[in-house]
């Protein structure tokens, strides 16, 4: 028996799988978006299932309070500041040194998108905001990848398979951005037995997706664990749909000015420049030192001033804290950075 058979036996002689099976997996490409408290179980279980190549993009960086649902990050990655992409891969690698690892750490926008997905076989989401679910939707579709959203918040979840060409889209489920701001984990909390089980379905459905097994679920599913109640709901594809019936793509459209985001339940600000730069964190710690605390390693500098606190990654992009002003936290990173 191979190294490659002992390490899957269990998993393949389980009859929806196989030998066969294994071997696809492992020539299996998925990119995860967001590698939080759904894509870290994601993450998890599909590197230890054998997929052969994982793409782990995440914008943000390890903090304490992640610790209680976010299952590979310990406390010397909050320590050390690591980027959730960093943590997550060398957890994963040590885990599995068989198969391949790429951390992405990136904010997933209009512009990127495309280039970042192209060459993978599926993407599972374990994003938190609606923007973002709406752009990889937009490209999944136009560009025929499956995609598996995922969505939690207190004892709730749901999970549904987007198949292009053969399932609703995410805009059959959710035609527009919501205008008023509903309730976050940091609002509503979450019990993190919650997302365990939705990442747990959207694992299965991403080994069953890359197997095209006839056990692929076709019904959009919503549990509370919190009153044990569990349904299916098959929905139908919306006629009117301006993604998967039109192929209208708006959620495309790249931005070129610096924009803003404010981040799910965070007190935190994003601020993404118009192009993507490459940061002298040694240089600017030169110039910064003088005018608040600061540390830096490889990917990110953090700095603070007064009560906020800013996290300046590589690429120029920084996440502001402590502030819920977008103009405010654009004027900060102006005066700070000046990028």
């Amino acid at each position: 028996m191979t190294m490659f058979e002992e390490r899957y036996s269990r998993q393949a002689i389980f009859p929806g799988i196989g030998p066969t099976g294994q071997e696809k997996l492992a020539h299996s490409r998925v990119a995860i978006l967001g590698v939080g408290a759904l894509g870290s179980v994601i993450a998890n279980n599909l590197a230890r299932a054998g997929v052969g190549y994982l793409q782990l993009i995440d914008r943000d960086f390890v903090e304490l309070s992640n610790l209680q649902r976010q299952c590979i990050f310990t406390e010397s990655d909050v320590q050390a500041g690591l980027p959730k992409a960093i943590a997550a891969a060398r957890y994963l690698q040590s885990v599995n040194s068989g198969i391949e690892l790429e951390p992405v750490i990136s904010d997933l926008n209009a512009g990127n998108v495309e280039l970042l997905l192209s060459g993978v076989d599926l993407v599972v989401d374990g994003t938190d905001n609606f923007e973002t679910r709406f752009i990889l939707n937009d490209a999944c579709v136009k560009h025929a990848i499956p995609w598996i959203h995922g969505a939690v918040l207190g004892s709730y979840g749901l999970t549904m398979n987007i198949i292009p060409g053969k399932t609703p889209c995410y805009r059959c489920l959710m035609p527009n951005i919501p205008e008023t701001p509903g309730e976050t984990c940091s609002s509503a909390g979450v019990l993190n037995m919650i997302t365990g089980i939705i990442a747990c379905y959207q694992s299965a459905e991403a080994v069953k997706i890359l197997l095209d097994s006839p056990a692929i679920r076709t019904e959009a599913l919503f549990i509370d664990v919190w009153t044990h109640s569990m349904q299916g709901r098959t929905l139908p594809v919306n006629a009117e749909c301006p993604t998967c019936v039109r192929h209208e793509y708006s959620y495309l459209t790249a931005r070129q000015a610096t924009y803003t985001t404010a981040l799910c339940g965070q007190n935190a600000v994003q601020v993404v420049p118009g192009t993507a730069k490459q940061i002298n964190f040694a240089d600017l710690a030169e110039r910064l030192q003088p005018l608040g605390r600061l540390e830096y390693n490889r990917f990110t500098l953090r700095f603070a001033a007064g009560e906020v606190e800013m996290t300046l990654f590589t690429d120029g992009r920084a996440i502001i804290k402590n502030i819920d002003n977008e103009n405010k936290a654009k004027a900060l990173y102006a005066e700070y950075f000046g990028l």
